[in-house]
């Protein structure tokens, strides 16, 4: 990028470069509350609480998801 072209200049750039915030962050504010499509895998007690946990394998990303399942819908 030409260091002459970047003040109101219109970039692309990856999640995973950002600086500040944390990407984490950046994701959750842009998808924190978008809804993921599984399959459930496992059903596991965990916690002092016994609070259950589903054990979700999503199409497109390499690890399993561990999910409270009283967070769980669906799918219709």
């Amino acid at each position: 990028m030409e260091s002459g072209n970047t003040i109101n200049g219109e970039v692309r750039f990856a999640i995973q470069d950002v600086y500040f915030p944390e990407p984490e962050a950046v994701l959750k504010e842009l998808h924190g509350k978008s809804m993921l499509e599984g399959r459930v895998l496992a059903m596991s007690k965990g916690g002092s609480e016994g609070e259950m946990f589903a054990v979700v394998e999503v199409e497109g990303l390499a690890q399993p998801l561990i999910v409270p399942v009283g967070c769980l819908k669906e799918k219709q």
